[in-house]
């Protein structure tokens, strides 16, 4: 096949380039970025036929020549729904050469995750059953709902990305990745997740990520794709060519009155211009579409091609972006023998260009037109022809849908049956293209008596698919469609329906018109405490317990007995789950804990399929058991419900369990796992695009990043979980105060935080957040209060703490003898030293390390001003182990100071003094002072357990600060000046 024709498709051409010296310039100053500081994001937005895929062949042409890996793949107009395309498109040939090299590097478990998406990773061996239990923290495969097949185990998006990210580092080397993606504005959804997540979450290694696209067609996340990348981005306008540069681009073959007229009629494009020059001079005034005159040029092209060849470009259009000769002749309706010879002819014509044994039409403008210059029916009849050929080779359902949605009969089971495949088989990882193919199956099933109810339990499920990706209007929409289709008399159907659309009323922060849709459904039922009354029933006490009205919770739990007949697996265990948390904010802590252990033992019992439909239900278990302290009960719950979620793609359930399980971490101390777990419920959360969920993500990641000791980040996460502005009245908008006024006094902004703390709170009057954060609170306050010098008011927030403690909740028994300790420093430090022992004792016990440590640096200091140096020393040691062992960087810090002042070698870091030279604030000199030892971005960030992003922040103030542009210069002045 090679022989026949010469030429690749895409990258690249022979003649010489015009023009487009700022491009060039730009996209050199790219790749050398990406080789001296880390990854960087190359944009080229242009119109079509602006000269953007000419460019990327110059920007190939340049990193072959620096030695670096070059990767090539592109989107395609007809196949915009096919997951990772362009990636698929890129990086898959590649891997074919270098698939044991990537599984060896990744681990056999991120190959068999990869392998769903790249074909070339498919291994060819039997999986190692221990090492997927090992990698999938032992669960068990989770059935699909209403008959649907399960996907893969912990198949997260998230964790796919994060793996292509990895693979990314792993292909780079030492000497660096170029990825090539063209036509982006035709990439599916789960690519452009996958590039928004690159883009915020970059690789390690030296890979500069170029994408073209055309800005009139490119969708909102691709267009914001460079702001998200921010100071790694490198954007490229592509616009015309200058009438000089054309004039050189047509050479003396025309005339100079017939360039002006070209380039009048072109506007400077080249794609336009060099059509245009195909014609015969009669041809510029001809009418037509694209604009009109680049239109007739392609015509008249296409007018020249013999009618067998133009027959199997047809068919070559129809068939794929990238086809196989064989698979034309099949559309086309001839022998493979006279479809290479059709193809032998548009190669000589620069209609197509080999590539491979395969061929690709020289732009897709061409393929465009090429499609279009076809019948309509005969591109149906011609998209049937490769479909059936797909199933008779035994192709998968994903390979076929692309072409049945395009030609598939009403009516036709086969069709729908095909497309209901290839939609289960991609939900997991591409949601989006999931529930597109799912509509497209809904659309040919007739609305018939036989096949109805068919039909409704494929609505319910493209509804969550529609949420799962996102689309959390279009699922609500589609289920309330259901609603108004089942039988009013179908009260366990109506009731599924009505709580998942109830759901995703919660997910778009319109919580009213939930609760609204539930009583609405709830009064229909003529039995209120029927088993398919109890799914609505358990969605209100969650309404409910979100508003802060537990006595209404309460009211609902009364009406529902623990178990009855006829009821679903797995009710009983939501029901249980359910009971803990009003309980517990009504102070009869007895019966939450009697509750927590009955559901505890009801969930150990459940297998994961009895689970997967009550996650919402179970999730309340879990932030009960954490707000009780009950933090080991807690993480396995939270991790048992999250793995069980993502197995079954329910996003909208992850990022609760996972900024919950954040939030437990942060109490234990394991401050790294925290933030690690808190960015995956925000990836997860912006994925979603659902505002609560997202503050509930940022509410985490900013307690987690301010306990490190990153308060930039977290004042940042804290900000952005406020501002925006959801959560009104309810539990999770006093979270999110109530975080970033710790960040704010964790940072040194004492009074301002204070009152954002007591803001959170309500001034204690009518208080929304649970009684344990409500006593941390006292705590914080109570410390605020003696570092501000205001002994009496720490003594007051000391007794407000011991008046909401409870014997039964020993893990918070410790915070009212560390907050008495703040509130006794002053005036009695021997005493509060004590006190502060005595809390460390307590808090140690309850298994809480960082407030340990917290409550052993407040009697070390006590020790100190009491004149006790030796049991100063022996506390301030064991708090900075406890802040070592914690990750929190900045407690840690200020305990080495005082351990140094008490005459402790401690280990050296580039801790900033209090007089930090040019206003530097102590993280930016933290920067600064590892920017002058000559390490790269990519090395603070991970030094000082940052984001890039963030280290570029601090970068481009500490400039500005020190009157510099340079990395040199940053070490010049500090050098100086230290």
């Amino acid at each position: 096949m090679e022989g026949r024709t010469a030429g690749r498709a895409v990258p690249g051409a022979p003649a010489p380039l015009i023009g487009r010296q700022d491009a060039l310039a730009a996209m050199r100053d790219a790749l050398g970025a990406s080789e001296r500081h880390g990854f960087r994001f190359l944009t080229l937005a242009g119109d079509p036929g602006a000269g953007k895929t000419r460019l990327l062949g110059e920007l190939a042409a340049m990193a072959a020549g620096l030695g670096r890996v070059t990767m090539w793949g592109r989107a395609a107009e007809f196949e915009q729904m096919m997951p990772f395309s362009p990636l698929v498109d890129a990086l898959d040939d590649h891997l074919e050469t270098r698939r044991q090299e990537v599984a060896d590097a990744l681990g056999p478990a991120t190959a068999r995750l990869l392998s769903s998406v790249f074909p070339a990773l498919t291994l060819r061996h039997p999986a190692d059953p221990a090492t997927d239990q090992a990698a999938d923290h032992g669960n068990d495969l989770v059935p699909g709902e209403h008959g649907g097949p399960s996907p893969e185990r912990g198949l997260a998006r998230y964790r796919l990305y994060r793996a292509v990210r990895s693979m990314l580092d792993t292909l780079s080397g030492p000497s660096g990745l170029v990825l090539i993606l063209d036509d982006v504005h035709w990439a599916d959804e789960s690519s452009l997740e996958f590039l928004d997540h690159l883009t915020r979450h970059p690789p390690a290694g030296p890979v500069l990520l170029a994408v073209a696209f055309r800005p009139a067609q490119a969708p909102p996340r691709l267009a914001a794709l460079p702001l998200a990348a921010a100071a790694r981005a490198h954007e490229v306008a592509v616009g015309p060519l200058t009438p000089e540069e054309a004039e050189e681009l047509l050479g003396p073959r025309v005339g100079k009155g017939r360039g002006r007229a070209l380039y009048e009629a072109s506007g400077g494009n080249p794609f336009y211009l060099e059509a245009l020059a195909r014609m015969e001079e009669g041809g510029l005034g001809t009418p037509g579409g694209l604009p009109p005159t680049v239109l007739a040029a392609l015509q008249v092209e296409l007018a020249e091609l013999s009618p067998g060849a133009l027959l199997v470009a047809q068919g070559a259009a129809v068939a794929a972006d990238e086809f196989d000769p064989a698979i034309a002749a099949v559309a086309a309706e001839v022998a493979t023998a006279d479809a290479l010879d059709a193809l032998d002819e548009l190669a000589r014509r620069d209609i197509v260009r080999a590539y491979g044994g395969r061929f690709r039409f020289r732009h897709p403008l061409v393929r465009r037109a090429v499609y279009e210059s076809a019948a309509a029916g005969w591109r149906v009849a011609a998209h049937t022809r490769i479909a059936a050929r797909l199933a008779a080779l035994g192709a998968p359902a994903v390979a076929q849908a692309g072409h049945l949605e395009r030609s598939g009969s009403f009516g036709d089971p086969r069709a729908v049956q095909v497309l209901v495949d290839a939609a289960r088989s991609v939900a997991a990882h591409a949601p989006a293209t999931s529930a597109h193919w799912l509509q497209a199956a809904v659309r040919l099933m007739p609305d018939d008596p036989g096949g109805r109810d068919s039909r409704m339990e494929l609505l319910l499920e493209l509804s969550r698919a529609q949420g799962v990706s996102g689309r959390l209007a279009e699922g609500r929409d589609t289920g309330r469609e259901l609603l108004r289709m089942l039988p009013l008399d179908d009260y366990e159907r109506r009731g599924r329906a009505a709580r998942l659309c109830a759901l995703m009323e919660r997910q778009l922060d319109r919580p009213h018109e939930a609760r609204a849709l539930l009583l609405d459904e709830l009064g229909r039922m003529p039995n209120p405490r029927g088993a398919a009354a109890v799914p609505l029933r358990m969605r209100l006490v969650a309404e409910s317990l979100m508003r802060v009205d537990f006595d209404a919770a309460q009211a609902v739990l009364d009406l529902m007995p623990d178990a009855a007949e006829g009821w679903e697996p797995g009710l009983a265990v939501a029901v249980a789950a359910l009971r803990p948390m009003p309980a517990y904010a009504a102070g009869r802590t007895a019966d939450a804990v009697r509750y927590a252990d009955a559901a505890g033992r009801l969930m150990a019992a459940a297998p994961d399929d009895h689970l997967a439909e009550w996650l919402d239900a179970l999730s309340w278990l879990c932030w009960a058991e954490m707000n009780m302290g009950r933090h080991a009960e807690a993480l396995r719950h939270f991790d048992r419900a999250a793995a069980v979620a993502a197995a079954t793609g329910q996003s909208y359930i992850l990022t609760n369990l996972l900024a919950g399980k954040a939030r437990t971490l942060v109490m234990t101390g394991r401050l790294a796992e925290a933030l690690a777990t808190a960015e995956e419920s925000e990836e997860e959360a912006r994925l979603l695009d659902s505002g609560q969920q997202l503050v509930f993500a940022l509410t985490q990641r900013c307690l987690a990043a301010s306990w490190s000791g990153d308060d930039e980040a977290a004042i940042l996460a804290g900000e952005e979980a406020v501002r925006r502005g959801v959560g009104g009245g309810e539990v999770w908008g006093a979270m999110a105060r109530h975080a970033r006024g710790q960040a704010l006094i964790n940072s040194g902004r004492l009074e301002e935080g204070a009152q954002a703390v007591l803001e959170a709170c309500d001034g204690f009057a009518a208080p929304r957040l649970d009684r344990g954060t409500l006593m941390m609170s006292c705590e914080t306050l109570a410390q605020a209060a003696a570092d501000l010098g205001r002994p009496d008011r720490a003594a007051a927030w000391a007794e407000r703490a011991a008046a909401m403690d409870d014997p039964r909740l020993p893990a918070f028994a410790g915070l009212v003898l560390l907050a008495r300790a703040h509130a006794l420093r002053s005036r009695k430090p021997a005493r509060a030293a004590e006190t502060a022992g005595e809390a460390a004792a307590l808090l140690a016990g309850a298994g809480r390390r960082l407030d340990t440590g917290r409550a052993r640096l407040a009697a070390g200091l006590a020790h100190l001003d009491a004149g006790d140096r030796g049991r100063a020393r022996a506390e301030l040691k064991d708090a900075a182990a406890d802040f070592d062992a914690c990750g929190a960087r900045t407690l840690k810090a200020r305990t080495d100071r005082e351990l140094r002042r008490l005459g402790v070698r401690t280990a050296s870091a580039p801790v900033a003094r209090a007089d930090t030279p040019f206003g530097l604030s102590p993280r930016e000199l933290e920067v600064a002072l590892l920017v002058a030892e000559g390490l790269t971005n990519q090395q603070v960030a991970q030094r000082l357990f940052l984001s890039v992003r963030t280290v570029e922040t601090h970068l481009s103030r500490i400039f500005a600060k020190l009157d510099v542009s340079s990395r040199v210069g940053v070490a010049t002045a500090l050098s100086r000046a230290i």
